[in-house]
C-alpha cells in the first residue's frame, strides 16, 4: 500500500504589491429637491460627508486620496515599482534567507533585486522587505518571478517561488511624415495620439537630430518678445486626442557643402517624449531612429538660391541658380540650354559652356528672364547637357513667381 506524504507547509509567506500613486476619491452625489419626500435629508448627508468639498458637495470632487484597489494598467515608458515582503509566519527561527526577484519579458530576463545578500536569520513575526523598480521598455506579456530559499531549524533547505503576470500596453501612437525642401532642409511632422483612458500632461516633446543636422522647433510663436506654445499654457492631451508637432532640420555647414553626403542621408534623429499622468507619475518614450526616403536628385542637381516673389509683367528679372555635381567620382562638362515656354522667356545666350564641374562641387549662376503672362507662372525650360556622356537633364517647374501688371505693383507702393 502506497502512502502519499502530505505536502509540507512553508514557514515563510511571500506578499507582492504593486506601488502606484493614489487617486483622488470621488463621491457620487445623491440629492433631491426640498419639496420631495426626503426633504433636505440627502443634502445634509452630503454636507456631513468628510470626503466632499465644502460648498461643492454635488460636483463629485474630493479632497481625500484612495489607495489602488487593483493592479491597474502598466504602459510602455513608465516605471514599474513593486513592494516585496517575506514574513515569518511560523514559531521557528529561519536561517539563510535569500529573496530574488526577476522580470521575464519576451526577449530577456532581468534581475530586479536590490541586494543579493543572504539574510542570516529571520525570527518569528519578522519580515524582509524590498522595493524594486524597473523602467518598462517592452510591450507585451511580463512575468515577475519571486523566489525564496531558506533553511529550517532542522537544517532542511526549502525553496518556493510565485509568478505574477501582467501586460504592458502602448500609451502613445506616433506617426511621422517627412517633407524634403529644395534647400536641403527637412521638415518633420510628428502626430502623437494618447491611446490611454486618462489625460496626459505633455511635459516635453523634442527631436534629437542626427550628427549631420541642426533642429529648429516650430511649435511656438513669438508674442511680445516671449516664446508662447501653439498648444497654449496647459498642454494636456485628452484620451484619443492627437497633437501635431513640427520640426525643421537644417544640414550643418560642414555637411551642407558636400552634396553627395546630404543626398544619401536617411537617418534624421529620434523623438524624445516625456509625459505625466495621475499625481505626477512620469513616463518617457524614445522612438527608434527616424528614417526618411532620401530624395533622388540624379547626377546633377539644380536648385534656386535667389528668386523674387513678385515681378512686373514683361520686365526682366534675375534668379540665382545653384548647380551641383552629385556624383562622387565623375567630373562633368556641362552646357546650359534655355528653352522658352508660353509664358516664360529667357534672356541671354542659350547653349553656353559652363565648364567642368568636379565631383560633389557646385557653381552659382545668375540668369535673366521675363514673363509675358500675368498670374502665378512656373519657371521652366532649363536643360543641362553633360558632353562627356552625351546625357541631357531637364528641369521644369523649378519655382513659381507671381507676375503682376506694373501699374498694380506701382499702386501698391
Amino acid at each position: 500500500m502506497d502512502v502519499t506524504q502530505p505536502k509540507q507547509e512553508h514557514l515563510l509567506a511571500l506578499k507582492v504589491m504593486r506601488l502606484t500613486k493614489p487617486t483622488l476619491f470621488t463621491n457620487i452625489p445623491v440629492t433631491c429637491e426640498e419639496r420631495d419626500l426626503p426633504g433636505d435629508l440627502f443634502n445634509q448627508l452630503m454636507k456631513d460627508d468628510p470626503s466632499t468639498v465644502k460648498g461643492a458637495e454635488t460636483l463629485m470632487l474630493g479632497e481625500m486620496l484612495t489607495l489602488p484597489q487593483n493592479f491597474g494598467n502598466i504602459f510602455l515608458g513608465e516605471t514599474f515599482s513593486s513592494y516585496i515582503s517575506v514574513h515569518n509566519d511560523s514559531h521557528q527561527v529561519v536561517k539563510d534567507i535569500l529573496v530574488k526577484a526577476d522580470l521575464q519579458t519576451s526577449s530577456q530576463r532581468l534581475n530586479l533585486s536590490a541586494s543579493s545578500a543572504v539574510v542570516a536569520e529571520l525570527k518569528q513575526d519578522c519580515c524582509i522587505d524590498d522595493v524594486i523598480h524597473h523602467e518598462v521598455k517592452e510591450i507585451g506579456t511580463h512575468i515577475l518571478v519571486c523566489a525564496v530559499s531558506y533553511t529550517t531549524q532542522t537544517g532542511e533547505k526549502m525553496y518556493f517561488r510565485k509568478f505574477f503576470k501582467f501586460q504592458v500596453l502602448k500609451p502613445l501612437d506616433v506617426k511621422t511624415k517627412f517633407y524634403n525642401a529644395e534647400t536641403d532642409e527637412v521638415f518633420l511632422e510628428a502626430q502623437i495620439q494618447n491611446i490611454t483612458t486618462s489625460p496626459m500632461f505633455m511635459e516635453k516633446v523634442s527631436l534629437e537630430p542626427s550628427i549631420m543636422y541642426n533642429v529648429v522647433e516650430l511649435n511656438a510663436v513669438n508674442q511680445t518678445g516671449q516664446s508662447v506654445s501653439t498648444f497654449g499654457s496647459r498642454t494636456y492631451l485628452q484620451p484619443m486626442d492627437t497633437r501635431q508637432y513640427l520640426y525643421c532640420l537644417k544640414p550643418k555647414q560642414e555637411f551642407a557643402e558636400k552634396a553627395g553626403v546630404i543626398k544619401g542621408v536617411t537617418v534624421i534623429g529620434k523623438l524624445d517624449i516625456v509625459w505625466k499622468t495621475n499625481l505626477g507619475e512620469r513616463g518617457r518614450l524614445q522612438t527608434s531612429q527616424l528614417q526618411r526616403m532620401a530624395p533622388g536628385y540624379g547626377d546633377v542637381r539644380l536648385s534656386l538660391e535667389i528668386i523674387p516673389d513678385t515681378v512686373n509683367l514683361e520686365e526682366p528679372f534675375d534668379i540665382t541658380c545653384k548647380i551641383t555635381n552629385c556624383s562622387s567620382e565623375r567630373t562633368m562638362d556641362l552646357v546650359l540650354e534655355m528653352c522658352n515656354t508660353n509664358s516664360i522667356h529667357w534672356c541671354g545666350v542659350s547653349g553656353r559652356q559652363l565648364g567642368k564641374l568636379h565631383p560633389t562641387s557646385s557653381l552659382h549662376l545668375t540668369l535673366t528672364l521675363l514673363s509675358s503672362v500675368q498670374g502665378l507662372q512656373s519657371v521652366s525650360g532649363l536643360r543641362l547637357t553633360d558632353t562627356f556622356l552625351k546625357r541631357t537633364y531637364e528641369y521644369d517647374d523649378i519655382a513659381q513667381v507671381c507676375v503682376v501688371s506694373s501699374k498694380i505693383k506701382g499702386n501698391e507702393k
